[in-house]
C-alpha cells in the first residue's frame, strides 16, 4: 500500500475507487457489506461463519411468534444463531439475498429475501417439499465491525400459509 493511502486511511478517510470517503462513509460501507454477509453466510450453511458476525454481547428487541426469546441459558447471540440454524435444517437449498440496504451512523437496515424448500422440519411442520419464499426487514446496530443490536420484522404469517397452501 502506498504511503499516501496509508495517510489517507489513517486521517478516517477510506479510499474507494481512487476517491477518498468520510470517516462516515467507511462505516456505513462496512455496515452494508456486514449485511451481504450475512446473507452470504446463511445461503453457504456457513453457521459458524455466520455466529461469528454477531457481538458477544448481542441483543435481539425482536421477541414474538416468529422469534421468541431464548430458551434458559442461551444468551440471545445463541438463540438468534439456533433460530436461524433450524431455518437451515427447515430448508436445505435456503438461499438469502438483500432487495435493499440502507446505513447511517451506526445503524444497517435490510429487506432480505428467503427461498428455498421445505425439506426438514420447520416451525413444528414436517417437510412438504414446498417452495416457500418470504421476506424480513431488519435493523442493526453495528458496534466494532459487528451485529450488537437488532429489531424486526418476519413474515411468519406467510411462511405459515405456504406451508398450510
Amino acid at each position: 500500500m502506498g504511503q499516501a493511502r496509508r495517510n489517507v486511511l489513517k486521517s478516517g478517510l477510506l479510499l474507494a475507487g481512487g476517491v477518498a470517503l468520510p470517516s462516515v462513509a467507511r462505516a456505513a460501507a462496512e455496515s452494508n457489506a456486514l449485511m451481504e454477509q450475512f446473507a452470504a453466510r446463511l445461503s453457504a450453511h456457513d453457521i459458524d461463519g455466520f455466529a461469528a458476525l454477531f457481538d458477544d454481547g448481542y441483543v435481539n428487541h425482536q421477541v414474538s411468534a416468529a422469534t421468541p426469546p431464548p430458551p434458559q441459558g442461551m444468551t440471545p447471540k445463541q438463540g438468534s444463531v439456533a433460530f436461524f440454524k433450524a431455518r437451515l435444517v427447515g430448508m436445505p437449498d435456503l438461499k438469502v439475498t438483500i432487495e435493499a440496504q440502507l446505513a447511517a451512523d451506526d445503524k444497517v437496515a435490510a429487506s432480505f429475501v428467503y427461498q428455498g424448500t421445505h425439506g426438514g422440519t420447520y416451525f413444528g411442520m414436517p417437510p412438504t417439499g414446498k417452495p416457500l419464499r418470504f421476506t424480513s426487514c431488519d435493523i442493526f446496530r453495528v458496534r466494532n465491525g459487528k451485529l450488537a443490536e437488532h429489531w424486526g420484522m418476519g413474515d411468519l404469517a406467510g411462511v405459515l400459509a405456504q406451508l398450510k397452501g
